[in-house]
């Protein structure tokens, strides 16, 4: 029983998961259970979808809930711009010339993992972009390319909220602090984006080591085993023709990316949003596409300059090269965005949130203590309701007030909630990207289900989980700023 449940398709995990979804919001509403939204005081009642309103919800919405399933449009625009990069040589280049004849595994561990990390300042485009080229990169220096996937994910996953430049998640998130502290304890200070600044700056160095260490010394030789060895590609150095196309890419890549930080942050502006700020922004809004098109620039550059590409066909080729294997994604999405849309309706999510914040609030009042099992909690919440703005806007309400009156101010109950929140991204079916990292994977192994990459990435959030925390209790111990 325990293999045939290792070998279950990640489409059915979906299914079985939203049918325990159905099941439970029939449960729930048998005995009419709800609960009041602290931010808006709104009572929500959890919705049964076997109920008759919830039947015809579902009828008319089935179609809706796949196309509208934000990661699927991301995922299909990200790959035609990644898509042409790779069928044209251009990122087998970049790696020719950036891992040379050393072959140096670790460097390559190293980049992935230092570019997963950095990858939220541009928000959910590492799960979309950096895994596919983590594949190959690891597949060029003789690692198996599920391992570079796992280590990819990791990074972008469980180091969502780290990053020594400001992310996408910071002004959201302080701004959701601040108008939770000020309506719930009248708080008059001003919560900045970089209000946790230096505490995860930190955390990105720490959390880089963890990783590699575990990759290096757990991942890499458990996967070496269960994997056909891989043989390292010849090094064969850059031709001249090749060379010249890499430069002429790279040189427009610069020069694309030159012109959309004018459009962004010059008097001009465009690009910014109607108050002058980043927040909702079209360039926030944007940024997946803007990546992807200026690789996908670069990529047909290198393509004409090399003579890779003759013709307008050989581009459209180029740009379908990623996509070709979408049909198992399609299936996975499709089952994966009901149950998603499923428990969004139901508002299980909600009720479980606020159920489990309110009832911690009477276990220890120990304000040091607290924090840690403030973080726990949040790190368990996480693996049911993975959305951070969502968790925080409604959670926030909850404990801002509850610490404050323990003399812990709002930017460091924040800091503690990212801890939690980041640390257990990577196990939980939950993730909206998952679909997409299994379908990643099952390019090299058609074995691949959710309970083999569940194997590998508990071991990662544990520890991450464990080491954060012990950063956490040595910063506040020294008294020192979480940030700005």
């Amino acid at each position: 029983m325990k293999n045939k449940w290792k070998s279950y398709h990640p489409a059915t995990l979906f299914i079985i998961l939203t049918l325990i979804i159905i099941l439970v919001s029939w449960i729930c509403d048998i005995y009419g259970l709800s609960v009041n939204i602290p931010s808006t005081g709104e009572n929500i009642r959890v919705q049964s979808l076997l109920s008759s309103e919830g039947i015809r919800w579902w009828l008319r919405n089935v179609i809706n809930n796949f196309t509208e399933f934000a990661p699927l449009g991301m995922a299909i625009i990200a790959m035609f711009g990644v898509g042409i990069a790779l069928h044209s040589g251009f990122v087998k280049a970049c790696i020719r010339l950036k891992v040379g004849g050393l072959q140096k595994k670790q460097k390559v561990i190293g980049w992935i993992i230092a570019l997963g990390l950095l990858s939220n300042a541009i928000g959910d485009g590492g799960y979309i972009i950096l895994l596919p080229i983590a594949a190959i990169l690891f597949k060029q220096v003789g690692l198996p390319p599920i391992t570079g996937i796992i280590t990819s994910y990791i990074s972008v996953a469980c180091g969502y909220s780290a990053n020594i430049v400001l992310s996408t998640m910071d002004p959201l998130l302080a701004h959701i602090t601040q108008e939770a502290a000020l309506e719930t304890i009248g708080y008059q200070g001003n919560t900045e984006p970089l209000c946790n600044y230096f505490f995860m700056a930190i955390s990105t160095i720490v959390i880089a080591f963890v990783i590699y260490w575990i990759t290096v010394y757990i991942l890499i030789p458990a996967l070496s085993k269960s994997q056909n060895e891989v043989l390292v590609e010849e090094h064969r150095s850059l031709s001249r023709k090749e060379r010249r196309a890499l430069i002429y890419a790279i040189t427009s890549f610069a020069i694309y990316m030159t012109f959309i930080l004018w459009l962004t942050f010059s008097p001009y502006g465009i690009l910014r949003g109607v108050n002058g700020g980043l927040m909702h922004s079209p360039f926030i809004a944007g940024i997946l596409f803007i990546i992807s098109l200026g690789i996908g620039i670069s990529g047909l550059i290198y393509g004409i300059v090399s003579g890779k590409y003759r013709s307008d066909g050989d581009i459209v080729v180029g740009i379908m090269n990623l996509t070709r294997s979408l049909g198992e994604y399609f299936v996975i999405v499709f089952f994966a965005a009901q149950m998603f849309a499923c428990f969004e309706y139901s508002s299980l999510d909600k009720y479980l949130l606020v159920i489990t914040s309110k009832a911690y609030s009477f276990t220890i009042n120990d304000p040091f203590m607290n924090l840690i099992v403030f973080i726990l909690l949040i790190s368990i919440i996480n693996l049911i309701m993975v959305s951070a703005t969502s968790k925080w806007a409604i959670i926030s309400y909850i404990f801002i007030p509850i610490f404050y009156e323990q003399g812990i101010e709002p930017d460091i109950v924040q800091c503690a909630f990212r801890i939690g929140d980041s640390s257990t991204n990577a196990i939980t079916p939950f993730l909206f990207y998952m679909p997409l990292v299994l379908t990643y994977m099952r390019q090299y192994d058609k074995n691949i289900t959710y309970i083999f990459l569940l194997k590998y990435t508990w071991k990662y959030s544990l520890i991450i989980l464990t080491i954060w925390i012990l950063l956490f209790i040595i910063w506040l111990s020294l008294r020192l700023p979480v940030g700005l």
